[in-house]
């Protein structure tokens, strides 16, 4: 069986939390509570939208708390 994260014929979609945190998920796999589908397309597209736009590793709520008290 396949596992369906490397599999380059299947759709993906890239999905973002409240954290800003990105990931891959295959198109056909519900969604996970929490998560939310920001592009849809091939695998490789999709992890390049991935490394476009998740610039900030850290989760948002640290980056918030971390300039509070700067």
């Amino acid at each position: 069986m396949t596992n369906p994260f490397e599999n380059p014929e299947v759709e993906y979609l890239v999905l973002v939390n409240e954290e800003k945190q990105y990931s891959l998920w295959p198109k056909f796999a519900e969604v996970p509570a929490g998560w939310t589908a920001v592009h849809a397309d091939d695998r490789a597209s999709c992890i390049d939208y991935i490394d476009s736009n998740w610039k900030e590793m850290r989760p948002h709520s640290l980056v918030r708390h971390m300039n509070s008290v700067a």
